[in-house]
């Protein structure tokens, strides 16, 4: 009786993932909540009426304002437009928070 031939299997092929989809795969399941203002590239708020109001935070922090009043400023329209608002969209500077956080990371895992 012989063997029946054996069925070649092919290597696995390693996935190369760069850093910034390593970085975008981890943002998009972060809740933002808690965002500060320098990683963020803006904001659009979603009012029940189907109204969208697009805020360009990297613009405005360029633009020379304030962090602490922009980010008292936001707050303050926040509130005020709660009962109309259906949700608030955050977006977050992928590149940003590689730079900020990667050094860190890098840090805390040199050993392992």
């Amino acid at each position: 009786m012989t063997n029946p031939p054996k069925r070649k299997q092919s290597k696995p092929r390693k996935i190369n993932i760069s850093r910034k989809d390593q970085w975008r795969n981890i943002i998009r399941d972060v809740e933002k909540q808690n965002v500060p203002l320098d990683l963020l590239l803006s904001i659009t708020v979603n009012l029940v009426d189907g109204t969208k109001v697009n805020i360009d935070i990297k613009q405005l922090l360029s633009s020379g304002i304030d962090h602490e009043e922009l980010e008292k400023m936001l707050n303050q329209k926040l509130q005020a437009l709660d009962a109309f608002i259906h949700d608030v969209n955050y977006y977050v500077s992928i590149d940003d928070v590689a730079k900020t956080v990667q050094p860190l990371t890098d840090q805390i895992l040199k050993d392992l």
